[in-house]
């Protein structure tokens, strides 16, 4: 059995007392929740102050992002043992965000991803298709080519160490959301695509979450899915009632 996941994306969200005040409400929360892992993923700045509420809290601690330098004349990067001396277990790579906006290419999330596991964080890899890929029937086409770039080199040993998360990039943000069986279909091609890489062990220990407008009313029928094994949620990890909601779904 893979243990669900819900990871939450803060992205350029919280100042250090918000963020606080936010994992405070959260664990407080927490003595509901069923047996799920938590991460909560906040800006670099807000990352010191989250850390310092987490003690005794089930809640795990990552980042957004993360240099393939640990350290150097790089300007605005932050490394991964940085990130480690803050507290971090987990870091996100390649969201579409960092993607499109930021030039991040499968080359480049590649070369992250072997940092991160050499450092021992966990790495949760986002993969996943614009709208004109998708209403082009090239949906698989283009998350088999990402997954083939972005775990390229990877043992079967690091392939077990690595989360993934299917993000349709069409809905990320919008309020649209991928029904259960386009979801479901993509998480499956996933996995078969792990199966045929890694075999079928670790195929079948991998998880694979689904993000893209994820709220607590969609979250419990994706949920129930067998590929799909968690959620990385952007918007909706910002209120605690919402992320209570989707972590609750969980059950």
């Amino acid at each position: 059995m893979r243990k669900i996941l819900i990871a939450g994306n803060w992205k350029m969200n919280l100042i250090p007392a918000d963020g606080a005040a936010l994992v405070d409400d959260l664990t407080a929360r927490s003595g509901n929740w069923p047996d799920v892992d938590v991460v909560v993923c906040p800006a670099f700045t807000t990352i010191p102050a989250v850390a310092l509420r987490l003690g005794g809290s089930p809640i795990q601690l990552g980042a957004q992002n993360m240099s393939d330098h640990d350290s150097g004349a790089y300007t605005g990067e932050v490394s991964g043992p940085m990130l480690l001396t803050v507290g971090c277990k987990w870091v996100i790579l390649g969201h579409s965000e960092r993607r499109q906006l930021f030039g991040e290419t499968d080359t480049s999330v590649n070369s992250k991803l072997i940092k991160a596991l050499s450092l021992g964080l966990k790495p949760i890899v986002c993969i996943g298709e614009t709208l004109e890929e998708r209403e082009a029937g090239r949906t698989i086409e283009t998350v088999s080519r990402q997954l083939d770039g972005s775990l390229a080199g990877l043992t079967r040993e690091d392939a077990n160490q690595v989360t993934l998360a299917y993000e349709p990039i069409w809905a990320i943000g919008t309020g649209k959301v991928a029904t259960v069986e386009q979801a479901g279909e993509v998480h499956s091609a996933i996995r078969s695509w792990c199966k045929e890489k890694f075999g079928a062990e670790t195929a079948g220990w991998m998880r694979i979450l689904y993000g893209g407008s994820v709220k607590p009313d969609n979250a419990a029928a994706l949920l129930a899915h067998e590929d799909i094994d968690g959620a990385l949620v952007g918007g909706a990890s910002l209120k605690a009632e919402m992320f209570d909601g989707i972590i609750a779904a969980a059950k």
